[in-house]
């Protein structure tokens, strides 16, 4: 069994976690990270920002990332591109 951290890059839940977490293996810890990812996207997705992103990470038991999930919000067009389209 290997001990593991999380950490999330913004949000209230920003940092990372003072408990370990423990997984039989590298496969059982990003399947509890996906999960736990399902349940916190919904709330995410409804207050990120443009251009902002939030991740989550899985720390290995030194604190060094093994896995990460991101998600950005991304403006494609520059100031005055809805004035364009328009035409």
């Amino acid at each position: 069994m290997s001990l593991y951290y999380f950490r999330i890059s913004t949000g209230r839940y920003s940092g990372a976690a003072d408990q370990p977490y423990e997984f039989a293996d590298r496969d059982a810890a990003w399947a509890e990270m996906t999960e736990v990812c399902a349940n916190l996207l919904g709330s995410i997705s409804r207050n990120l920002k443009p251009n902002a992103k939030w991740s989550m990470e899985l720390l290995d038991d030194d604190k060094k990332p093994v896995f990460r999930i991101s998600l950005v919000g991304e403006t494609l067009c520059r100031q005055g591109c809805d004035a364009e389209s328009a035409r």
